[in-house]
């Protein structure tokens, strides 16, 4: 679900959330599980749904071509859109149009909280657009890149 590192008076801990149950989470540090009772219980953070796009022949058709392709891409911006699971800073854009991911690639690093956040892809695709840059602040549910 999330992995974070921390450091501990100078002990380093690597921190995996792997799912809340109303107040106990379950964890991992280091490798060793843990279950954790929250003083308050946590919603767990809603993934989003895959959604297919369905892009019509009149919409495809009005956006010139700049050079002829070999194979049919996919209109820029078309696809399934990662979007920000929390508010924060985009600190690094680890793609850039044109690049192939694969569920759980890494794909921007949002910075929430004092806190590097990797943000994945939730699909297999090629990148058809970068909806923000370093230094951007983003909202809960603001888009970051398109996956087609």
């Amino acid at each position: 679900m999330s992995n974070y590192k921390y450091k501990v008076n100078g002990v380093d801990y690597d921190v995996n959330i792997e799912d809340f149950d109303g107040s106990i989470a379950k964890v991992s540090v280091n490798g060793k599980s843990f279950e954790v009772e929250l003083a308050e219980p946590v919603k767990a953070p809603v993934r989003p749904k895959k959604v297919e796009v369905k892009v019509s022949a009149s919409a495809t058709s009005a956006a010139p071509e700049k050079a002829p392709a070999k194979k049919p891409k996919a209109a820029a911006g078309s696809g399934n859109k990662v979007l920000a699971p929390l508010p924060g800073t985009i600190t690094e854009v680890k793609v850039q149009v044109g690049d192939s991911v694969k569920v759980g690639d890494t794909v921007i690093v949002l910075e929430a909280m004092k806190m590097q956040n990797n943000i994945e892809a939730d699909c297999e695709g090629k990148i058809t657009s970068v909806l923000v840059t370093r230094g951007d602040t983003v909202m809960e549910g603001a888009a970051l890149v398109t996956i087609g």
